[in-house]
């Protein structure tokens, strides 16, 4: 399989620097025109970094209270411009929370995106992670791994069958059916993203995941993060029943432009010449990633072009 390389599209801001839809369709035209594979999002709405860093661990102080908050333009309504501004990328989410829409929705309007896009989506899918963003919109954050699982037990069967009829302990979906279809017998592929350590999370990523995703952009990027990870993905297709090489494989990572820098404080991202970085990538695809979506800073079209001729060099 040809080592994939894709972009996050801008959808954020502070203050009074937001990126404007007509940035980022002007972003998202032009990495397909450059060559990239395919075009990423984020699925949060509001991002207090203070407290984030907080629940990271990080202990209250008055320099993390003065951290700006950052808001985000919603994923869903995002892609599906994107996909009618774009012909030949694909279009995915590292990763959509379950939590925050209704599952038998969410199947819903995946394949609604997939119908306006022709057939581009790939369905990223995750548990959340961020327990004040969940506050703030009025979702709970308890039990939320329970919750994904059911949400997977709704949303796996009606794309792929097209119907479902479940009852659980947080959702519901009676005898409910996908009318009509999108251009995909069996819906959009399923990402979801496990790393060793979390043995419930590897379990359903093994069960409903097409591809499976580490993300590695806000710590360490760097190509020898993946064999532990890789590890202990395929022992959990082993003891689930699953036959690991049936599992696409996909990295976020960080790049950034000379003399740039990620704001965040453990993030230790990509750099060099156009063609350091090629090898990097190359290095991430003998490790036996198939997929790579690059965080770049900065999200400019300036930064899309210094990026692409990487492309070529890394698919030689």
């Amino acid at each position: 399989m040809a080592l994939k390389i894709g972009v996050l599209v801008p959808q954020s801001g502070i203050g009074e620097r937001y990126t404007s839809w007509k940035d980022a369709q002007a972003f998202g035209r032009r990495a397909e025109e450059l060559g990239f594979d395919s075009l990423w999002m984020i699925d949060h709405f509001l991002i207090r970094q203070g407290r984030l860093a907080q629940q990271g661990g990080a202990p209250p102080s008055p320099e993390l209270d003065a951290l700006p908050t950052v808001g985000v333009w919603d994923c869903w309504t995002w892609m599906a411009a994107l996909a009618s501004s774009t012909s030949r990328v694909e279009l995915g989410q590292v990763v959509t929370c379950t939590g925050y829409r209704n599952p038998a929705l969410l199947a819903k309007m995946a394949d609604t995106v997939d119908e306006i896009s022709g057939g581009r989506v790939i369905l990223g899918l995750g548990a959340g992670d961020y327990a004040d963003e969940h506050r703030s919109f009025g979702v709970p954050f308890e039990g939320r791994v329970g919750r994904f699982e059911e949400a997977l037990q709704i949303i796996h069967p009606l794309l792929r069958t097209g119907q479902v009829d479940f009852e659980g302990q947080h959702y519901t979906a009676r005898e409910c059916e996908l009318r009509p279809r999108g251009p995909r017998r069996e819906g959009p592929p399923i990402l979801i993203g496990a790393i060793a350590g979390k043995p419930r999370m590897l379990r359903l990523m093994t069960q409903y995941a097409d591809i499976w995703n580490a993300w590695y952009a806000f710590s360490d990027s760097s190509p020898s993060q993946v064999p532990a990870a890789r590890d202990a993905v395929d022992a959990a297709c082993l003891k689930h029943g699953r036959d690991p090489r049936t599992l696409e494989r996909s990295v976020t990572v960080a790049v950034v432009t000379p003399g740039r820098r990620m704001p965040y404080p453990n993030a230790v991202p990509i750099s060099g010449t156009p063609e350091e970085v090629a090898e990097t990538f190359k290095a991430f695809e003998r490790e036996g990633i198939n997929h790579i979506q690059v965080w770049l800073a900065p999200m400019r079209i300036e930064a899309l072009e210094w990026l692409a001729p990487a492309l070529e060099l890394a698919r030689r």
